[in-house]
């Protein structure tokens, strides 16, 4: 098995190459360049320095993260055959290089042993020349990896190897969603070579610049508008706060099997602030939700079991594949083709080795929602009804035969048969295409706001409740649902 060694040839001129950097080029038996088109290829060939580089590769691939496989497959094939090889890349091997991370990666795999030596930026060039103390914090990013740009970015930001007007446009696009149309930006190009260029333009500009090459870099200083933009530090910081030795007591001693209730209970208030069309509750609530969220996946992290990012890729990336419609090539003619497509797809993730139709439905759902997605997914093997006429007769047969199990008054009867109708009201349900748990909880709430403005009137007019009957009760609950129509009018 042979080794691999990775160099970097610098930033830019001959000079910026490390004295350790030189041997290892001038020693090497085989070294392949990422691409010959470097200040300092001239240098390697006045110094009779045989190379090869993967330039082709980038006339073969429609996209760079297919030249990047491509690479590191190459280069991990020639290291199977026994031959110690040293790939050179411009600037250094571990700054905003895509292909040094693959190659890492690939042969810590297969074991095969990486050599990187450390080398000399761009960065550093960049740093001196707009100005800039890196300790006030950069981001990096290659071009190829502008989406993965963090909401929320405070510090300073540079976009390397933009290579094209065309990945320059693409670039300007992304970054338009997050920086002002006309946001000062400066274009970098051949740092630390006579003809270097430094460029200060408004953004929306940058993909009018001709000489835009592989040696082009953008800046962008810090903005605070991005504050604006979402970010969940806020949140996940005071959770690991409260968890830590210092915080609060009862935190730390929660566990997910503690936490359950309290999930239950934030999703029934947001189900209330929806039914009472109350947007600032709704936000409150939706908050409380999350913070759940957050709480179980801090207590996970700490087990090393997951993190709050993990949720949240996971969650991202279910999405996208269960899109292809949006994400993909795929076409629907309608929604409904969108769920037997997400159903197909859910089947191939879990590799669909559960041996009953009814298999992945959580046991602890409230009976209402078990009982909705046992009778949905019988339906989807054809255990169902074609119509919904038989559905209204079945409530009927049920009611009768709660109401001749009342009359024996056995307790387990009238249990048996009373969950029968509510199997069938649930059934209805589905076929009205509405979601049981959620009207029934609506109702819940319903009487609630009614019963405590019975409350309300009983207390200020200094009445009773021995002393009023049904009927004058009745007026109360009557008067409590004129309100609430007069309210959503």
């Amino acid at each position: 098995m042979g080794t691999i060694t990775i160099v970097g040839l610098g930033p830019g001129s001959a000079g910026l190459i490390t004295a350790e950097t030189l041997h290892i080029l001038e020693s090497a038996q085989t070294l392949i360049l990422r691409t010959a088109k470097h200040p300092t290829t001239a240098e390697l060939i006045a110094r009779g320095i045989q190379f090869t580089s993967y330039d082709y590769v980038y006339e073969e691939k429609s996209t760079f993260s297919a030249v990047y496989m491509a690479i590191t497959t190459d280069c991990l094939a020639r290291a199977k055959q026994g031959r110690d090889i040293v790939y050179a890349v411009p600037g250094s091997p571990l700054v905003a290089e895509k292909s040094v991370e693959l190659i890492r990666d690939e042969a810590k795999k297969q074991n095969i042993k990486v050599n990187i030596l450390p080398g000399m930026s761009f960065l550093e060039v960049l740093y001196v020349r707009l100005g800039i103390d890196p300790v006030n914090g950069i981001t990096v990013l290659d071009a190829a990896d502008i989406d993965r740009l963090p909401y929320g970015l405070m510090t300073g930001l540079v976009i390397t190897q933009l290579y094209n007007r065309q990945v320059a446009s693409e670039a300007k696009l992304s970054l338009m969603e997050f920086y002002p149309d006309d946001y000062e930006i400066t274009l970098v190009r051949n740092l630390g070579l006579p003809d270097e260029i430094v460029t200060r333009l408004p953004l929306y500009q940058l993909d009018r610049e001709d000489n835009i090459d592989h040696l082009t870099s953008l800046y962008l200083p810090g903005y605070e508008g991005k504050a604006r933009n979402f970010t969940m530090e806020p949140l996940t910081d005071i959770m690991a706060r409260l968890r830590s030795s210092g915080g609060c007591v009862w935190d730390i001693e929660q566990n997910h099997h503690s936490l359950r209730r309290y999930a239950v209970e934030e999703v029934y208030e947001v189900l209330e602030a929806i039914e009472l069309e109350d947007g600032d509750k709704l936000c409150e609530e939706l908050g409380d939700l999350l913070l759940q969220i957050v709480f179980h996946a801090r207590v996970a992290e700490e087990c090393g079991t997951f993190s709050m990012q993990d949720v949240v890729d996971t969650v991202t990336e279910k999405m996208v594949r269960r899109h292809p419609h949006v994400f993909g090539d795929i076409s629907v003619r309608d929604a409904a083709e969108v769920v037997v497509n997400w159903e197909e797809i859910k089947k191939q993730e879990k590799g669909y080795d559960r041996k009953s139709v009814l298999d992945g439905i959580p046991n602890g759902l409230p009976s209402l929602m078990h009982a909705y997605k046992i009778q949905a997914k019988a339906a989807k093997v054809g255990f169902d009804w074609d119509t919904i006429e038989p559905v209204w007769g079945k409530i009927q047969e049920e009611i009768v035969e709660l109401q001749e199990a009342a009359l024996t008054g056995d307790c387990a009867l009238m249990e048996d048969e009373l969950g029968d109708v509510l199997f069938a009201v649930v059934n209805l349900a589905r076929f009205l295409k509405l979601e049981p748990e959620v009207a029934l909880t609506a109702t819940n709430n319903k009487f609630r706001r009614r019963f405590s403005y019975i409350e309300q009137q009983v207390g200020t007019k200094g009445l009773k409740w021995q002393d009023l009957n049904l009927a004058e009760l009745d007026k109360f609950w009557n008067e409590a649902k004129k309100l609430e129509k007069m309210r959503k009018k």
